[in-house]
């Protein structure tokens, strides 16, 4: 299995902030059957919503995956960025 990274995938999606519960499940199902097709070289962590953008952090074999999410889930996206370091709280305790 190659290795998974961490990327954030930036979405423009008008109006999606003020969407309601019933659309947004919509879209995680949509999300959900895409990643249950492609297999094991993606995961989705969770998504920010804010205005008309989504920020979601997705663990991922590379770009091609997040690509072909994309295309299968019909949720297009406009910025994929690779993450290679987190610092947190804890970080100032090393």
């Amino acid at each position: 299995m190659a290795e998974m990274k961490r990327y954030i995938i930036e979405r423009d999606i008008p109006g999606i902030g003020e969407m309601s519960v019933t659309e947004l499940c919509g879209a995680a199902r949509a999300s959900n059957q895409a990643l249950a097709t492609i297999g094991s070289g993606i995961q989705w962590q969770h998504s920010y919503l804010a205005g008309d953008k989504t920020f979601c952090v997705y663990l991922a074999d590379g770009e091609d995956s997040i690509r072909k999410h994309a295309e299968l889930s019909g949720i297009p996206f406009s910025n994929v960025t690779e993450v290679p370091q987190i610092i947190d709280p804890l970080t100032a305790n090393n």
